[in-house]
This record gives C-alpha cells, structure tokens and sequence, in this order.
C-alpha cells in the first residue's frame, strides 16, 4: 500500500520528506567514533555535527579499552544538538572476554566454551551496574543475571579458577573450534553442491 502511494507521489512529482525519529541507538567502538560510514551517514542526514559528535564520544570513552563495542543512545534535538546515553559493553561480550573465549558454545548445554570464578562475575557485575538500564538493581540480581547469561553461552561459573588448568583447557578449546568450524564449512558447501 505504502509503496502504490510512493509511486503515485513520484509519477506526480511530488518529493517525499523523510522524517527521522529524534532518538537513534547504534554500536560504536570505544574510542573509535569516525564521521566515515555506518556512522556517518546516519547522523549526517539528521543534520548532526559529525566532528563534534566523535570528539565528544571519543571524550567519553576514552576510559575504555579501544574497540570494545560500545551501545550508544543518542537524542537528537529540534536544534540539532544532541545528547548521549552511553552504556557499557554487552553483558555477552563482557563474559566472553573475560573468559578467554572466542565464541559461546554451540551446544550450551554440553559444550563448555570457557570458565569463570565468581570474583569474575562479581568484578563483572561492579561494571554492569554502572549501566544507566540497571540503575537500582541489586549486586546480587545482576550476579544472578550474569550467571544465567554465561550459562546460555557455555561459560561455567566455579568457585576458585586455577590458571595453568585453565590454560591448557583454552588450548583444547581452540582445537574443538577449529573442528566445529570446518563441520559448518562443509555443510555449507555440501549445501551449495545440492542447489
């Protein structure tokens, strides 16, 4: 329906304004906002001042370690000028991080992709709450938030983390992974053999 009406307004001649929404949520890295594309464009058709834009966000972040991906909420006034909600990184990155660990599990339940201790999560969780959508949440809720999200992605939560095991186990996992990505890789290509 949409597209008959833009049609008809193109056939009269007729151009049509976009109008954009006055809030905008993008991942930046920390520390690496540019005015070159994806973020450029987005912010140059609402008429932002791009320079000003990465100054200020790069500002911000620059408590952060360069290229962690950073959630970013940006309003955008009548003026043009714009104000910033910057959260922290994503409770899975932050965990698979921490871990060691590339990727999550592919079989959460059976597959291990990487441990951590429960001072991991509590140093965690003391970064979570500093985010603006966990403002009053309890320690101990986004402790328990942060252990159900590792267990989603295979991380195990034990109680003492000892390194040299630890090691040798990221070691083994980097094997397993290897062959779980050559299995995908032949999927892929038995599939394509059939089309």
């Amino acid at each position: 329906m949409a597209s008959k009406i833009a049609g008809k307004l193109a056939k009269a001649g007729k151009k049509t304004k976009i109008v954009h929404t006055p809030y905008l949520k993008v991942t930046i890295p920390a520390n690496g906002a540019k005015p070159a594309p994806p973020l450029g464009p987005q912010l140059g058709q609402r008429g932002i001042n791009l320079p000003q834009f990465c100054k200020e966000f790069n500002a911000k972040t620059a408590h952060i370690k360069d290229d962690y991906p950073i959630p970013t909420g940006i309003h955008i006034n009548i003026d043009k000028t714009f104000s910033l909600d910057i959260h922290t990184p994503s409770s899975s990155f932050l965990l698979k991080k921490a871990a060691g660990a590339p990727k999550g599990a592919m079989h959460p339940g059976s597959e291990t992709a990487g441990m951590l201790s429960v001072k991991h999560i509590y140093e965690l969780a003391k970064v979570k709450a500093q985010d603006l959508n966990l403002d009053g949440a309890s320690m101990e809720t986004i402790c328990k938030m942060l252990i159900g999200q590792s267990r989603s992605l295979g991380i195990k939560v034990v109680k003492q983390l000892d390194t040299e095991d630890y090691r040798e186990f990221l070691e083994n996992r980097k094997l397993e992974i290897e062959e779980q990505n050559k299995e995908i890789e032949e999927k892929k290509a038995a599939k394509m053999l059939r089309l």
